[in-house]
């Protein structure tokens, strides 16, 4: 019985270790894998929530502080973003500052449309308080993201000649804006 354990043992195939790089592989390929399947995932769940413009967009608007604002037509020189937010959205207090430094940049027109977020008095110690000096509309009871169909804040839209070209949600960092903005532009 020793003689056929040991050579059992010694029929066994050794599973070979593996080499740094083949385990630098292996984690790279999990990386990869699992990238890709919440890139997708993200993707579809960014498509089903972002906001729909509506079949008589109201572009005409007038933002908190009285001053007209036409959407068509600052769209028709360059892609404008649109940017729905409130004053107690937790995910807007992140995103707020970026939308705040692309408006200041000045390359694109950048409207905000404040949601449920008060009265003008209330939404304007609020932009005061956090320094922000984008264009903001105020939409006290939501009709104008309601009308868009939004979902969830923040959400984005960008227009190129009065139209949608692209919606999005959640957080997007500066660089991703500045992309789709672009890519409006070129294509």
């Amino acid at each position: 019985m020793t003689s056929d354990s040991n050579l059992n043992i010694a029929n066994t195939p050794e599973t070979p270790k593996k080499t740094p790089k083949q385990k630098l592989l292996s984690v790279a390929k999990s990386f990869l894998i699992y990238g890709l399947a919440f890139a997708v995932i993200y993707m579809a769940i960014n498509w089903w929530r972002q906001p729909v413009m509506p079949a008589n967009p109201q572009l005409q608007l007038t933002d908190y502080q009285g001053q007209s604002v036409d959407l068509a037509a600052m769209s028709r020189d360059k892609p404008t973003l649109v940017y729905f937010w409130g004053t107690w959205c937790p995910v807007c207090r992140v995103t707020s500052p970026t939308i705040d430094k692309l408006a200041a940049a000045n390359n694109y027109p950048v409207v905000t449309i404040a949601i449920k977020s008060g009265s003008v008095q209330e939404l304007h110690s609020y932009l005061a308080e956090h320094n922000y000096r984008f264009t903001t509309i105020n939409d006290q009871e939501g009709e104008i993201f309601a009308d868009w169909q939004g979902q969830v804040t923040p959400s984005y839209v960008v227009l190129k000649n009065g139209e949608m070209t692209q919606g999005l949600t959640g957080i997007q960092p500066l660089w991703s804006l500045k992309l789709r903005l672009w890519l409006s532009e070129v294509f």
